[in-house]
């Protein structure tokens, strides 16, 4: 076989293995987006057939909507919060997990079952404890924070929810940060002791290095998660009491699905989106530079 018909091979393997992806690909993702930028110029309800195109208004009524500049508020704030919280609970947790103490597999496999339950589940199960049992609790130990229902507090419902979040989410992110403990030689560690390194020494300067590149996955999942955060609001407060808790996500949802303002919440899906990317795309290249890539 020729040299050249063994190129046009290789071609036509790669373009049978390869078209197929890139037409799904652009089927389910490109298409929409060009499909969603589009609407996004026009009037369209979601229902009536005919629409009229009427250009950028629909973003500049976008920001100028004290609503979406609120949600936006509260969205990098919950997001911020849940990040800090999750990496310093998740690191204490994957420390106690790595030590050798007594029922540690039995503790690590009870740990993870809240991560296999969906969000709407639990959020709608916390949802009837701080509403129906918290509150007797309170009254009873004579608490005032507690005597009436977190959710229904503008200044402590965030936290209740960002609770509910961390219960369930911690498991991955914990076992996460453990495998990379795991991965630290023990030889390293001996040998800083020898030396006289405290433990502080040792996790600043072996065990931080060594799990960064795990914390860096962890960062981009949890930031990922509190930017898209909707299903904790929708089961647990539906965005109040007042709109305090109100996310981007459910506001895109609520204008499009309950006000049927299709194209005004499609331009605010690809303004959050575009948000959403150049945070972490920020983010992606602050950590990069600590990993030294």
């Amino acid at each position: 076989m020729s040299k050249s018909k063994a190129d046009a091979k290789k071609r036509r393997t790669f373009m049978v293995f390869t078209i197929p992806g890139f037409l799904l690909y652009s089927a389910f993702f490109i298409f929409p987006i060009l499909m969603g930028a589009y609407y996004s110029l026009t009037d369209w309800d979601g229902v009536k057939k005919k629409f009229n195109m009427i250009g950028m208004q629909n973003y500049v009524k976008i920001f100028q909507d004290k609503q979406f500049i609120n949600a936006l508020g509260f969205t990098l704030k919950y997001s911020l919060f849940l990040i800090i919280l999750t990496i310093i609970l998740a690191v204490c947790l994957a420390l106690f997990l790595n030590q050798s103490v007594k029922g540690r597999g039995f503790f690590r496999s009870m740990y993870f079952i809240p991560a296999v339950l969906s969000m709407l589940t639990v959020g709608l199960i916390f949802n009837q404890i701080f509403y129906y049992i918290l509150p007797p609790i309170g009254k009873a130990l004579g608490n005032p924070t507690l005597s009436k229902s977190l959710l229904s507090s503008p200044r402590m419902a965030i936290w209740a929810i960002l609770f509910v979040n961390l219960w369930q989410g911690l498991p991955i992110p914990t076992l996460l940060i453990l495998a990379g403990l795991q991965s630290i030689p023990m030889d390293l560690l001996e040998a800083a002791s020898l030396d006289g390194a405290r433990d502080f020494q040792k996790f600043r300067f072996i065990t931080v290095p060594f799990i960064l590149p795990v914390l860096s996955v962890v960062l981009v999942l949890t930031l990922k998660g509190g930017l898209m955060v909707f299903d904790y609001i929708q089961s647990m407060t539906g965005g109040g009491p007042g709109g305090a808790t109100r996310s981007i996500a459910l506001l895109i949802y609520e204008h499009g699905f309950t006000q049927n303002k299709y194209a005004y919440s499609i331009a605010e899906a690809i303004i959050a989106g575009i948000i959403i990317a150049a945070i972490s795309a920020v983010q992606i290249t602050f950590t990069n530079k600590k990993k030294g890539v």
